[in-house]
């Protein structure tokens, strides 16, 4: 099969899915569902953010079905519901196929996913507060750029674990090799790829293609969803991973502040306790 074919095939396969939802979230919305006295669009959200597929879910069906009033692109999730209405969400975007379900036959390939939806949230964390730090009002539309950043790699997880994990086993053998050099060799071609095609054919926001631009980092907000992205995937590998102390440089520039000073904030932030003078020597 041709390198173009495959990727053709994986961008339709994955546009006709449906795409599967952590067990937690199914769980935390259908609580929702039967407390009026809890059941808004803020609290609904809430729920939608720690989850990068059901947001993706969200914001799939929302461009798809475009009201004539809809002059502007959404990123926000309340913003989203408000538009559809609690209703129309509930019935139109049920929170399944459940994506634990889908790997029960593949506990390490579930495992992994989970980690990279964990990573994903942490970044999209980081990204938000960085963006409060830059005074970004729109900060929110940062945030979600930064949880949806690697949610092909969530997907493939889901629909092609075995591939996944030889793609995991070849990086293991050779840990200088690049993860999109690895997904090249099983899928003969990276997910980032994959992932623009996606952007585009699920008419997702161009906003939301714009800031999850790696190659587009001179913009400060773009900037930041690549520079949280990357701290959250080196923090996972442990807080002594050798590619941090570049990290927390790149940070200082973006927030104009000693490389020093984020690291003590990102310790902070996670709980750690900070020793500049021991850390990264």
């Amino acid at each position: 099969m041709s390198e173009v074919k495959d990727l053709e095939y994986w961008a339709s396969m994955l546009s006709h899915a449906d795409l599967p939802v952590l067990k937690q979230t199914a769980r935390e919305l259908a609580a929702l569902r039967e407390d009026d006295k809890r059941l808004t669009a803020i609290s609904v959200a809430e729920v939608i953010a720690r989850d990068p597929i059901m947001t993706v879910k969200l914001l799939r069906y929302l461009q798809r079905h475009k009201r004539k009033i809809q002059k502007t692109e959404i990123v926000q999730i309340d913003q989203a519901l408000l538009m559809l209405g609690l209703g129309t969400f509930f019935n139109k975007i049920p929170p399944d196929p459940l994506a634990e379900d889908m790997l029960q036959p593949h506990l390490e390939a579930l495992h992994r996913m989970l980690r990279v939806v964990h990573r994903s949230h942490r970044a999209s964390e980081y990204a938000k507060d960085w963006a409060v730090i830059l005074r970004d009002l729109h900060y929110e539309e940062v945030r979600v750029a930064a949880l949806l950043h690697d949610f092909t790699e969530i997907l493939m997880w889901c629909f092609a674990p075995d591939s996944m994990l030889e793609i995991r086993e070849i990086r293991h053998k050779d840990p200088a090799l690049r993860s999109q050099s690895a997904q090249e060799l099983v899928f003969g071609f990276n997910l980032y790829e994959l992932q623009k095609i996606l952007i585009v054919q699920w008419g997702l926001p161009q906003l939301l293609f714009t800031l999850m631009n790696d190659y587009g980092s001179d913009n400060p907000r773009v900037r930041n969803v690549v520079l949280a992205a990357n701290l959250a995937r080196h923090s996972a590998r442990g807080w002594d991973d050798a590619a941090l102390p570049d990290d927390y440089k790149d940070i200082g520039e973006l927030l104009r502040m000693p490389a020093e000073d984020v690291m003590e904030m990102i310790y902070v932030d996670a709980g750690l306790v900070c020793d500049i003078n021991q850390t990264h020597r």
